[in-house]
């Protein structure tokens, strides 16, 4: 087995598998303006944080275990998961 790269062209998550089964992923997720012309608040950033390392989590743990991360239906999950955690953070 030789090294995959799905790359999901989603927030720049692009998740790496190594011939020997581990995994790595990498995103762009932190990269998003999170205070919308406001004062930035540490706390909301916190909690984005978290979420973002979440679904980061959840979307490598998918891509190890065989799931195809890069279907219409996942990326539009992903991007919901995305939403949702900006908009309850």
């Amino acid at each position: 087995m030789s090294t995959r790269t799905l790359t999901t062209n989603c927030f720049g998550i692009v998740v790496t598998i190594n011939e020997n089964g581990v995994g790595e992923i990498v995103s762009d997720l932190y990269d998003h303006d999170l205070h919308d012309g406001k004062r930035p608040d540490p706390a909301r950033e916190n909690r984005l944080d978290h979420a973002f390392d979440a679904i980061e989590s959840i979307v490598l743990a998918h891509a190890l275990a065989g799931i195809d991360i890069l279907t219409p239906a996942y990326l539009e999950g992903i991007e919901t998961a995305v939403e949702a955690a900006t908009n309850n953070a």
